[in-house]
């Protein structure tokens, strides 16, 4: 353990640029507002560590008009603390002094003190993922737009070699998106190509049921939040009769005592959770989601949430610390024109990590 009484937090405004119109169901992004957070010593300011603080606009708890007031305040209180360096006191820090309702500036400040403790090369879990170059299996996503479009990334990612599908859906005409798996499913099979869903919460719950009965002749692996969240006895409901399996995803937002935790998985029953560190709280919410998941049965993947590669690349390395097979939601790295050069390269539907390539951070 680290002890170190003079860590001086900062941030930095960095605004993101879309490489095309990201088409999703609360509107079309063009750009992403997003704030790096850094930690240093007094004594050593040439060894940064560093973290993202990127509210998911319309989505996120913290997605708020004041946010960049509180991450200063936030700032500032931090750096008046004696802070140990262990992976356990950081936890323990973060969660006693940020506030639950602030989940990116959480995780931010986790990775960014997570990279300090490991010396400020944006290693925040010592993983063969770093180390050896291990891969991650990743899904390749489709974006909401006209169906030509959609089409257009279907046969791009097919091409680049992944195995596993995730189209978002519920943005056009329920039939030409059926159109579109059953284009795939002509083409390969589920023993071939991997079709996961994400309908955001577009379905009614009145019609819910009979829109997966008709999704379920395309043989998908799971639909992610078919109909809003907090609509809890609708979806335990949709959850024990769906033909499809259901991932929750916005539902887990919000949701931060281990009590509620516990009580959101007994009563839905949902047959997957996906987890996003920026939109739940960091690393150690995640922790909890997965322990109370396994318990009861319940399978999990991990997605980012538009984050830079900085986001990302914890996001990643969190990830690799588990023994997963199952294809995880880690393959935004390449939305954005001005992100941040890194080590992260996509190669055949699977994210790895490249030692070769430098941070220009």
């Amino acid at each position: 353990m680290k002890q170190l009484e003079n860590i001086i937090f900062e941030y930095e405004k960095y605004v993101l640029d879309f490489k095309f119109d990201a088409g999703t169901s609360r509107g079309i992004l063009k750009k992403k507002e997003t704030y790096l957070v850094k930690a240093y010593s007094k004594l050593f300011p040439q060894i940064v560590g560093y973290g993202e603080a990127g509210p998911l606009p319309k989505l996120s708890l913290d997605d708020i008009s004041d946010f960049e007031e509180k991450l200063k305040v936030v700032c500032k209180e931090l750096t008046q603390k004696n802070i140990s360096l262990s992976k356990e006191k950081i936890f323990e820090i973060v969660q006693s002094h940020i506030p639950e309702n602030l989940p990116s500036l959480r995780f931010a400040v986790e990775t960014a003190l997570l990279d300090l403790l490991h010396g400020g090369e944006r290693m925040v879990f010592d993983t063969e993922f770093v180390r050896q170059r291990k891969p991650i299996p990743i899904n390749g996503l489709i974006w909401m737009g006209d169906r030509g479009f959609m089409l257009e990334q279907i046969d791009k990612k097919l091409e680049e070699g992944y195995d596993c599908i995730k189209m978002k859906i519920g943005a056009i005409d329920f039939d030409q998106e059926c159109e579109l798996l059953g284009y795939i499913r002509s083409n390969y099979d589920q023993n071939t190509i991997t079709l996961r869903v994400d309908a955001n919460g577009a379905f009614a719950p009145s019609v819910a049921l009979e829109k997966l009965k008709r999704l379920s002749q395309y043989d998908l692996h799971s639909i992610e939040q078919p109909i809003r969240q907090g609509q809890f006895e609708e979806m335990a409901a949709l959850c024990a009769d769906s033909p499809i399996p259901i991932a929750l995803d916005e539902e887990l937002i919000g949701i931060h005592s281990l009590v509620s935790k516990e009580s959101l998985l007994n009563t839905i029953r949902p047959q997957y959770i996906i987890l996003k560190p920026t939109l739940v709280g960091g690393f150690k919410s995640c922790d909890e989601w997965i322990n109370l998941a396994e318990s009861l049965g319940i399978g999990w993947w991990i997605t980012s949430a538009l984050e830079s590669n900085i986001g990302l690349n914890a996001i990643a390395q969190y990830t690799a610390t588990f023994d997963s097979e199952m294809p995880q939601g880690l393959g935004t790295g390449q939305l954005y024109s001005n992100n941040f050069e890194s080590p992260l390269l996509i190669e055949s539907g699977t994210l790895v990590y490249d030692q070769n390539t430098k941070w220009a951070i």
